[in-house]
């Protein structure tokens, strides 16, 4: 449990993460002027080392000395911010932003009581858009998607046929940054452990809308987020995908 109450909670999974990256994601959020605190969830065999980090007020480090997966390792920190933060964000490593796009995503996430989530636009590190938001996948787009086939309907999932320009309520959004009410995330257990990796962001999603409330994309501000897509290049990682795979759908079908 935090010592006081604070404005604004965030956690990061790290997993032999490139630090020069990682700390782009750090300072990014340790710049807002927000009051906050930062949970860095670490699930390396080696700790992360950097004193400035590690010793600075604001920072939190869980060493797991084992990868947890990501739902398990974001979901430790539930009990530290329960009753203490308003919000909570989820933010991948590889990932940087302006902080005072905080105070804009917060602000829109108390004019809407109805509202649990918010996410801005993300884009590639070379300025272009990254499509974030989509509609609930069936079995087989996530096969199309894999295979790189029927372009129409994976576009047409990913709100291609939307102005992207203007906020809107998609169905479910990218977990690279997910910005909650902190008593949305708790209400709902955080993430569904059962998922390793992959799929955890949409399943929280279906989550939200068992709450009855709603999630908004915000691309009036944006963040930067490399994208590396790993599963599409290494066997392991492309296994916890399918697995997910299997697991959402006997969820949710």
């Amino acid at each position: 449990m935090l010592d006081q109450n604070i404005n604004i909670s965030a956690a990061i999974v790290l997993y032999n993460e490139e630090e020069e990256e990682l700390l782009q994601a750090i300072n990014s959020f340790l710049s807002s002027k927000l009051t906050k605190k930062l949970f860095l969830v670490d699930n390396s065999t080696s700790k992360f080392t950097n004193a400035t980090i590690l010793n600075h007020p604001d920072v939190v480090y869980i060493f797991n000395n084992r990868n947890l997966g990501f739902g398990r390792a974001n979901n430790l920190v539930i009990d530290s911010i329960k009753d203490v933060s308003e919000f909570h964000l989820i933010l991948n490593p590889d990932t940087k932003f302006d902080p005072n796009i905080l105070d804009e995503l917060t602000t829109e996430l108390i004019k809407n009581e109805d509202l649990a989530l918010i996410t801005p636009a993300i884009k590639f590190p070379d300025g272009t858009h990254q499509y974030s938001v989509r509609k609930y996948p069936s079995f087989f787009d996530l096969i199309i998607r894999k295979l790189g086939v029927f372009k129409s309907r994976i576009h047409n999932k990913e709100y291609r046929d939307v102005d992207l320009s203007q906020p809107f309520y998609p169905e479910a959004v990218h977990g690279s940054f997910m910005l909650f009410k902190t008593e949305d995330f708790v209400a709902v257990d955080g993430f569904d452990e059962r998922y390793f990796l992959y799929l955890e962001d949409i399943d929280i999603c279906k989550k939200i809308d068992v709450l009855g409330k709603k999630k908004l994309f915000y691309p009036k501000v944006f963040v930067t987020h490399a994208l590396k897509k790993e599963s599409s290049k290494k066997l392991k990682l492309f296994f916890y995908h399918f697995s997910s795979a299997i697991r959402y759908f006997l969820k949710w079908l």
